[in-house]
């Protein structure tokens, strides 16, 4: 059986591809992990009773688009986090994982006329370009790499594309560069949107992860300058704030125009959440001590980051999330050398990214994930840096 055209030319995903590169060869020395983006700090203490409590949960069919109480926790989040007040039932959607939202988003949203154009960043998070795909529309990839401050410089793009553009995917903070978008950024990409009449969905996973200063959002700044609330998706989960990726809880919020869109495909296609687990993230979108405690044990890692790679050229000290962006020659060849010489799995950039005319921008450095504890990962990251850097 074929596939379908327009999936043929699709690579491998990252990780089976990382497997095939490294699995053939032996590691030296203890392995220490640093590819996949799962958090290993504890979730919040109170995770296992309210599963207890609410464990017969599981005998009924959920809602699709999440209960009352959960959708009004997100909504006092949304209020709390960014100052803006969002209608629980019309504007908030429960997701099974933003990964869920962030495809069938583009489903719901994207037009067929003509030859639609989805913008991404270059490197970025995979589920982007296979949505577009999906969706028959052209995948844009739009390099951010040191030059453009590791974000996509979308108003450089030529007004015949921007005028078949539908939607444009941004991830702030980005994965894999570390990088916050400042309101500066979202208001002129709003304004962008806005002229050439195109939907910003903003990938904010990393938002609770940060050195000292909180990233602004999407809504927040479309707010702040009197935007159509229509023109910005935002999308959030419990994966990296709570420690949770095993829970698929998230949430989509924006217009409610948009959001009735997106409910509508849901309720043909969508899995909801089961009931428990429903209960599980209100009470973890309620609370705030355990962001905060996970959100200091991340600081100390970005201490401990830039003391090891202090004075390696073109380090860049991540701004937020929890991945490292190492320049090297060569992204596949570094990779393989670290695990055959220390141990230590790291992830091409390559992987990330993809060839364009220009190149692939993610060649030319690894991803490394600050997920380990706290003297494992400091142990990883000197081995890494003596067997890269000298």
């Amino acid at each position: 059986m074929k596939l379908p055209e327009r999936f043929s030319n699709l690579p491998d995903y990252a990780f089976p591809r990382l497997r095939a590169l490294l699995d053939r060869h032996s590691p030296c020395g203890d392995v220490v992990h640093m590819t996949i983006g799962e958090p290993r700090h504890p979730f919040p203490p109170f995770v296992a009773q309210i599963l207890a409590d609410h464990v017969d949960g599981f005998a009924k069919y959920p809602p699709n688009e999440g209960t009352p109480e959960l959708r009004g926790a997100i909504a006092d989040w949304t209020l709390r986090r960014y100052g803006v007040r969002v209608d629980a039932d019309t504007q908030v959607m429960a997701l099974n994982g933003t990964r869920e939202g962030l495809f069938n988003a583009a489903l719901a949203l994207c037009p067929e006329d003509g030859r639609p154009v989805i913008l991404t960043p270059n490197p970025f998070y995979q589920v982007y370009a296979v949505a577009a795909l999906a969706v028959g529309a052209e995948p844009v990839y739009v390099p951010a790499t040191a030059e453009t401050g590791f974000l996509p410089d979308y108003a450089a793009l030529p007004a015949e594309v921007l005028n078949r553009t539908r939607i444009a995917y941004l991830c702030s903070p980005a994965n894999p560069q570390g990088v916050v978008a400042d309101r500066a950024y979202w208001a002129d990409l709003i304004r962008l949107a806005e002229k050439h009449d195109f939907i910003i969905f903003a990938d904010e996973c990393y938002s609770e992860l940060y050195r000292d200063t909180p990233p602004p959002g999407a809504l927040e700044v479309a707010a702040e300058i009197g935007a159509d609330p229509e023109r910005v998706v935002i999308f959030h989960s419990l994966s990296k704030r709570s420690n949770l990726p095993g829970l698929r809880s998230g949430f989509i919020a924006g217009g409610p125009r948009t959001i009735a869109e997106i409910k509508r495909l849901r309720a043909y296609a969508g899995a909801p959440l089961p009931l428990p687990l429903q209960r599980v993230a209100e009470a973890c979108w309620a609370d705030e001590t355990h962001v905060e405690e996970n959100r200091a044990l991340y600081q100390a890692k970005y201490a401990a980051a830039d003391e090891v790679f202090a004075g390696v050229p073109g380090y860049a000290p991540p701004q937020a999330g929890f991945f490292l962006w190492l320049p090297v020659p060569d992204g596949e060849e570094a990779a393989l050398r670290v695990w055959t010489e220390t141990g230590v799995r790291v992830l091409p950039g390559a992987y990330l990214s993809r060839d364009t005319a220009g190149g692939n921008p993610g060649a030319g450095y690894v991803r490394v994930a600050l997920v380990a504890p706290q003297d494992e990962m400091t142990g990883g990251l000197t081995r890494l840096r003596k067997c890269l850097y000298g």
